[in-house]
């Protein structure tokens, strides 16, 4: 008979193949469908004047409120109940929800589609990592954790391309110097298109996920007898480790570390969102770039952060240190967000330093969301993730509202610039005073 060690390897292997690729493709969708507002607004505000900057910023803000209200219930539900359930709940949900959004005429309408937009996704990112928890070990974790990540850059990657391409129907444009009108597609124009083809996969994969995703490892046939076993009883060592540590759910919520791991999360999402909204209208207002030349560019950052986070979720379980590879891609990251006003007149120079920025708020997460499982488990790890990412959500609130507001008094994104850039370094300079995660620390040391 196999030893314990090499069941367990091999039944986190199976699961790794087994849930990885489909949790990959739903965050992958559900980052679009957040996100692809800052494209579809380019061709919003020409169609509607009233979608100006200061209202786009609001609206693609006013998401993470909703998604703030549901977070820890959410993480709590996929603890208690089911991750699948849950889960598919939410993407057809969402899909919903964003399809509708193509039909938006006014700002109020808008704000009020993106703020049931961000309640029904919430849940979904900190249950998958409450879900993850499930099935995979500490020492296993920030690997499966940068796998599931990466689906945020390949996204970014992949759908600007299309999402342009969309955004060309029913618009009239000049070509090698003619005039050429591309006719609507049922009535239809391309920003609406944005909405409504990237909603549809997730509602089909929230189908898939029902039939297919397993809670835990008891439930899953597709292991034998003795892999669940390995598996549930090394799953079940860490937890009642922890469990004599004393980590009920509020013990969890109540934990200052947490607090103060909320607030660095707020921090680096204000400033991710801030450039992610804003990043192309920046590069259109300050040289001119549209079209397919603008989804080249606005897609660089994901080759950086897709490479970063797999070597940060690789580098970090190997050598059991997390707050090392927290701090340095955030270092790199406000570094270069403080410089990028300076570089306004040089297009590479540009974008050479915001693939830096906006990579850097990415990397580092892998090993970030490793920390609060260190010591927690169980109700107060799934309220404990809820929590950070609700909190720090609300950075997503602030940062396109900072960019918008900032652009409508001065016509310019320069000290919004700076203020994300100062945003990211008070998250360095928290993460630096709380000295967590070190190579062989536990979260409770010092």
């Amino acid at each position: 008979m196999n030893s314990p060690n090499e069941a367990t390897r091999r039944a986190t292997k199976k699961a790794f193949w087994r849930l990885l690729p489909l949790l990959f493709v739903c965050y992958a969708i559900a980052y679009v469908d957040r996100a692809n507002v800052s494209i579809a607004k380019l061709a919003m505000a020409k169609e509607m004047p009233a979608f100006d900057d200061a209202v786009i910023g609001f609206g693609a803000g006013i998401f993470f409120i909703g998604y703030f209200l549901l977070e820890v219930p959410g993480s709590l539900i996929v603890e208690r109940w089911s991750a699948r359930k849950w889960i598919c709940r939410i993407m057809i949900t969402w899909g919903i929800v964003a399809a509708l959004t193509a039909f938006v005429k006014t700002p109020t309408q808008f704000y009020v589609m993106r703020f049931l937009l961000g309640l029904s996704e919430a849940g979904f990112f900190p249950g998958v990592i409450v879900f993850l928890g499930h099935w995979f070990p500490s020492r296993e974790r920030a690997r499966a954790l940068a796998t599931f990540f990466v689906a945020s850059p390949i996204a970014q990657m992949l759908s600007p391309s299309l999402s342009f391409a969309l955004l060309k129907i029913g618009m009239t444009e000049t070509v090698n110097g003619q005039v050429v009108t591309h006719p609507a597609w049922l009535g239809l124009h391309g920003w609406q298109w944005i909405y409504i083809l990237w909603a549809l996969p997730a509602v089909l994969l929230g189908f898939v996920v029902l039939f297919f995703l397993t809670d835990r490892p008891r439930d899953a046939k597709w292991l034998t007898a003795e892999e669940r076993d390995s598996l549930e009883a090394e799953l079940a060592r860490e937890n009642a480790e922890k469990r004599a540590r004393g980590t009920s759910l509020w013990h969890g919520l109540g934990n200052p570390r947490i607090l103060l791991l909320a607030m660095v999360f707020f921090c680096t999402t204000t400033a991710n969102y801030g450039i992610e909204f804003f990043l192309p209208t920046i590069l259109f207002n300050w040289y001119g770039v549209r079209g397919q030349e603008l989804a080249w560019l606005v897609a660089l950052p994901s080759i950086l952060v897709l490479l970063g986070q797999l070597f940060v979720g690789w580098n970090s379980d190997r050598l059991q240190e997390r707050r090392w590879h927290v701090l340095i891609p955030l270092i790199l990251s406000a570094s270069a967000l403080a410089v990028v006003p300076l570089t306004h007149g040089n297009l590479p120079l540009t974008v050479l330093c915001f693939i830096v920025g906006a990579a850097g708020l990415k990397v580092y997460m892998p090993a970030f969301w490793a920390l609060p499982s260190l010591l927690l488990t169980a109700s107060a790890a799934a309220g404990s993730v809820g929590l950070i990412n609700s909190i720090g959500n609300l950075g997503g609130f602030l940062g396109p509202s900072i960019l918008g507001q900032v652009s409508r008094l001065t016509s310019s994104f320069v000290i919004g610039l700076y203020i994300l850039a100062g945003m990211v370094a008070l998250g360095i300079a928290i993460v630096a005073c709380l000295r967590i995660g070190g190579r062989g620390r536990t979260f409770s040391q010092r």
